[in-house]
């Protein structure tokens, strides 16, 4: 098995708010990978004490243990509970009912001989290659899916779109957000290969067009995850000196992070 995780913050004097990891059972049988992505609060009170690397920081480990020792539990379950510890870890100091309380996207991948079972929420990706070598990217577009302009308010995102009907969801602090995730399963057998990408990594197929999924997987494979994000990363400096205005949501660089996984 070959596994491969970087990360790499969109600013060097910020945090990196994304957060990843793999865990390998010591039989070598099965594995697991977590990537989230800190949502970045607008500037002002969100009511947390705590930071979103704290936050992400929380909300990971109790994935990547709960995913690995309750096979017992599906991924909707693993991540409900895992809101909800997280949630229970700074319930006494903070207002976890504030609209930008402490929040991530969310891709998870859990493999057994059998099955790889997967878990989407908001705008990261999993993208799993068959046998065949096609790739099916699993998303969650319900970002894509919001009129043009829908995010330039504050005020308005937070009273109507965030963690709302008709709108998007993360996870924050209410565990049945699991429900809204996308999740399924399918043979261990027709699955060659998987990687998780946070929207930072994604940036090479979905802002910038250099490939489809099937091709910003192959570049995985061979230039593995610090490829893929050096190949964003000059092509947002790129944008950014020709003064072009195609950056998402106002960011020259994101937080990138990208795992790949050959089974």
């Amino acid at each position: 098995m070959r596994l491969e995780l970087v990360t790499v913050p969109g600013d060097p004097e910020r945090p990196n708010e994304d957060w990843a990891s793999a865990a390998l059972p010591a039989s070598g049988q099965g594995g697991v990978v977590v990537a989230l992505d800190g949502v970045t609060p607008p500037r002002g009170d969100d009511g947390c004490a705590h930071s979103v690397p704290w936050f992400t920081a929380r909300l990971g480990g109790a994935l990547v243990e709960l995913s690995g020792s309750r096979r017992d539990m599906d991924l909707a379950e693993i991540l409900s509970s895992s809101i909800r510890r997280t949630a229970d870890a700074h319930r006494a100091t903070c207002d976890l009912s504030h609209a930008r309380t402490p929040q991530a996207t969310v891709a998870l991948a859990r493999w057994s001989e059998r099955a790889i079972e997967y878990l989407v929420l908001s705008d990261a990706v999993l993208l799993l290659e068959a046998s065949d070598g096609t790739v099916r990217a699993v998303v969650d577009d319900r970002l894509d899916r919001l009129p043009p302009g829908s995010l330039s308010s504050v005020a308005d995102v937070d009273a109507r779109l965030r963690n709302k009907e008709g709108g998007f969801f993360t996870a924050a602090a209410d565990p049945s957000v699991s429900s809204r995730a996308v999740t399924g399963s399918v043979p261990a057998a027709g699955v060659r290969s998987l990687a998780a990408l946070t929207d930072g990594a994604g940036r090479w197929t979905e802002l910038f067009r250099e490939g489809d999924w099937a091709a910003a997987l192959e570049l995985l494979r061979k230039e593995g995850p610090r490829g893929l994000i050096d190949r964003v990363r000059e092509l947002e400096e790129a944008d950014a000196a020709a003064g072009r205005v195609r950056l998402r949501r106002g960011k020259t660089h994101d937080d990138a992070t990208a795992v790949f996984v050959e089974l």
